[in-house]
């Protein structure tokens, strides 16, 4: 699950395109709505109820069908799928957040290096005080119109493959933290993964910026 509304929800599959946005939103790569609430079963409503963005499921969905007279709950353009079933595989958690102010010193040198090779993204692991990785980092340029930030929200750029990639190297089932970040002057934004959702360096991160 990508992002939480009042009223619907935003899935994504993980069948997703190559990590990082290209040069404009990834084509078929279409998020899925989802309704939030009005479930009649008390298990499925429950589950629903408790998913934030980040986490992994597998589940079954219905889209209603208008023709036979079923509310769809959406605009009247996109009717919301319902959830049928579902199972939580990891708790991973995805926090957005836009003016982040001041940015932190590593996202600021990442930038810094990318720009000066001209490149429109860089990557790096960070370390703890010890030597130990304990979160990787993206940064990517905001350029011309885009609202990088918002694709990543609401799915348009896909974010789960950066997330993949972690899980892939690491390997450890362990759910992660991950921090879209983008700062008042808008230059670029950041994505920061945290190895450990509850770790030292995810609990920094939320208590300078949430």
């Amino acid at each position: 699950m990508l992002d939480r509304g009042d009223d619907s929800l935003v899935f994504v599959d993980l069948d997703t395109p190559e990590p990082g946005p290209g040069p404009k939103p990834d084509e078929g790569f279409e998020p899925v709505r989802v309704a939030a609430d009005g479930y009649d079963d008390e298990d499925v409503a429950d589950a629903v109820a408790a998913l934030e963005p980040g986490y992994v499921l597998t589940g079954t969905l219905r889209w209603p069908d208008i023709a036979a007279g079923e509310d769809g709950d959406g605009d009247g353009d996109s009717p919301l799928a319902r959830v049928e079933s579902l199972t939580v595989e990891r708790e991973s958690r995805y926090r957005f957040i836009d003016d982040a102010e001041p940015m932190f010193e590593a996202a600021r040198d990442a930038w810094r290096d990318a720009s000066a090779a001209g490149d429109g993204m860089g990557s790096r692991v960070t370390r703890d005080t010890d030597g130990e990785p304990n979160g990787a980092l993206y940064v990517f340029s905001e350029a011309g119109a885009r609202d990088l930030l918002g694709e990543f929200r609401s799915g348009t750029t896909p974010l789960e493959p950066l997330v993949e990639r972690v899980n892939d190297d690491l390997d450890d089932g362990a759910p992660r933290e991950v921090f879209v970040l983008r700062p008042p002057d808008g230059a670029f934004v950041a994505v920061y993964i945290a190895f450990e959702k509850d770790g030292l360096l995810a609990r920094t991160v939320r208590d300078t910026y949430l």
